[in-house]
């Protein structure tokens, strides 16, 4: 008798099968409804972090078109913002710069003669190659632009899916709604960005 009553007392050992099939139950019904919100907030912050590298491109972009006078060819792509561009004598417009204007003397005024702004005068991206995307993919880069309006370079994301000309990329000009910078999120009160000079190194 006095056995079978210390039995009774001992404290009951591990989960039975029922038990743990419950809480495992629980554990995937959590999982499936916090995941999907995890993955919408990576999808989201993997756009906005694509957005804002265009955003660093054109603003890099702008400082090599006031040395250079003009953007980077699609040959010459983005790699011109860190590497100098091959027949770059270090002026874009040698001729103009030798010519006297109107008899005027040679450097009279010094509008017209090279400057250390006038070349290239790099690098403008303060990496030693060109970032990939979110996704590990090159951003895609053309000049003259086929896509955007104006005189901007057209550059854009693949997406998540890696494929050209789907709705998933993310690019820099503008929609065809009429809203501005769909990449760079910039608004109308954005200032205009100077426009690449005739003349320049890549005509």
């Amino acid at each position: 008798m006095k056995k079978t009553a210390n039995n009774r007392n001992l404290p009951r050992q591990g989960f039975t099968l029922v038990e743990m099939l419950v809480v495992l139950a629980i554990l995937v019904l959590l999982v499936g409804m916090v995941a999907p919100r995890v993955l919408k907030s990576q999808k989201k912050a993997d756009a906005s972090n694509a957005k804002a590298q265009i955003g660093m491109f054109r603003t890099c972009l702008d400082r090599y078109a006031i040395d250079m006078k003009t953007y980077p060819s699609t040959e010459q792509g983005l790699n011109a913002l860190i590497k100098k561009p091959e027949g770059d004598a270090g002026s874009a417009e040698p001729a103009a710069a030798a010519a006297p204007v109107d008899g005027e003397k040679s450097g009279a005024g010094g509008e017209s003669s090279s400057g250390p702004s006038s070349g290239w005068d790099g690098p403008y991206v303060n990496q030693d190659s060109i970032p990939k995307d979110p996704w590990g993919n090159a951003y895609q880069y053309e000049y003259p632009p086929t896509h955007g309006q104006g005189e901007y370079p057209d550059i854009w994301s693949l997406g998540p899916d890696g494929q050209d000309g789907t709705e998933d990329d993310i690019v820099s000009w503008s929609n065809t709604d009429g809203n501005r910078d769909a990449a760079s999120g910039s608004d109308s009160q954005s200032p205009p960005r100077p426009a690449p000079a005739k003349g320049g190194a890549n005509e």
